[in-house]
């Protein structure tokens, strides 16, 4: 397990060691003294998620507040996304912030975001199932998010505008300038 620090504080990205043979591969996705011994980090997660999504569907920006904050570990099991992590910490150096990683089911890559930032995605390839674990339970009360071509962050996802697809919900999320001082983490 290698760990690759980003521009964004607490923010990283795992290389796992994959095994590979004619057969296929293998890899320990997951192992919590490696884990913390490697990111000097101490987080349970207590929640597994996974969806599949066609090409274009963007799901975020994203995030829970509060007592409900989540720490997330991603990664894709097949195709291919853009994930996408912001800093929403108001003591941050990098508050306001993104940072990108293309996570396939092919390069294994893992993205942890910590407690305090927004994350979304978009699916590059005609499908991805995306697998994420959380260090909190799901609050609908907790809930945030911001729109996704907000024109303060900036975020380039890697596709075409006439492509992205959004849930309703998602279409009508404030900007980050509209909430950045009542955001509480």
């Amino acid at each position: 397990m290698k760990v690759e620090a980003t521009k964004l504080k607490d923010c990283f990205i795992i290389h796992d060691t994959v095994f590979e043979d004619p057969r296929g591969y293998f890899f320990e996705s997951f192992n919590q003294q490696r884990f913390a011994s490697n990111m000097g980090l101490n987080v349970s997660f207590v929640q597994d998620n996974q969806s599949k999504s066609t090409r274009g569907v963007l799901r975020g920006i994203h995030f829970q507040q509060g007592e409900y904050a989540q720490a997330k570990l991603v990664r894709v099991l097949e195709g291919s996304v853009l994930d996408i992590a912001v800093d929403l910490r108001k003591d941050s150096p990098t508050f306001g912030q993104w940072e990108s990683v293309v996570l396939t089911g092919d390069n294994h890559l893992q993205f942890f975001v910590p407690r305090g930032f927004g994350h979304g995605f978009v699916v590059l390839s005609e499908v991805a199932v995306f697998f994420y674990k959380c260090d909190n339970f799901y609050n609908k009360a907790s809930e945030g998010g911001i729109i996704y071509n907000d024109p303060d962050l900036n975020i380039d996802w890697k596709i075409n505008t006439s492509e992205v697809l959004l849930s309703d919900k998602d279409k009508t999320l404030p900007t980050f300038n509209e909430i950045k001082n009542s955001i509480n983490f």
